[in-house]
């Protein structure tokens, strides 16, 4: 039986090395809308190790939000540990993860993000099977954290073949 009540993801948090850098990248680079923020959050029980899974003694300097456009909200978090930190883990890792931007130009988002600095790495990939009509292209934040940016204006091959109802730039929101 499925989770009871689920409808859909409200937001993902990830930590970064220097929030203000993260907050300058996502808003003025990426175009997002930060919401608000919490924090500092220190505790001198067990709460963080038993509510969050970090060592007790962890603080969360602070946390932001963001909201950008018809996406998932993030929630950005700068911690101070007493135990060293890993370093940013990539997609083949256990925790490995990247974000996804849907963009409706591809090729000028591209030429965006080169003009600002921003490493793109590699060339478009062209989707097969199920996603084709989908192009895409993987960059990277300024702390090394892999981002995408993903299009697909006229829809992906699979939409044509499913019942289940899927976000779809070309489709008027319901």
């Amino acid at each position: 039986m499925p989770l009871p009540g689920m409808r859909g993801t409200d937001h993902i948090g990830f930590t970064v090395p220097d929030l203000d850098e993260a907050e300058r990248f996502f808003v003025d680079i990426i175009g997002c809308t930060r919401v608000y923020a919490l924090g500092p959050f220190e505790r001198d029980d067990d709460w963080m190790s038993t509510q969050l899974n970090v060592h007790p003694r962890s603080v969360i300097r602070e946390n932001r939000h963001f909201r950008c456009g018809h996406g998932t909200n993030f929630e950005i978090f700068e911690w101070s540990t007493p135990e060293p930190q890993g370093s940013q883990p990539r997609n083949s890792d256990i925790g490995g993860h990247h974000l996804a931007f849907y963009v409706d130009d591809l090729d000028a988002a591209i030429d965006y993000l080169r003009s600002e600095g921003v490493e793109v790495l590699g060339d478009i990939v062209v989707s097969k099977q199920g996603a084709t009509g989908q192009r895409w292209i993987y960059f990277l934040t300024p702390w090394g954290m892999q981002c995408e940016l993903v299009s697909y204006p006229h829809g992906k091959a699979y939409e044509s073949e499913s019942d289940v109802v899927m976000w779809n730039p070309t489709r008027p929101a319901e």
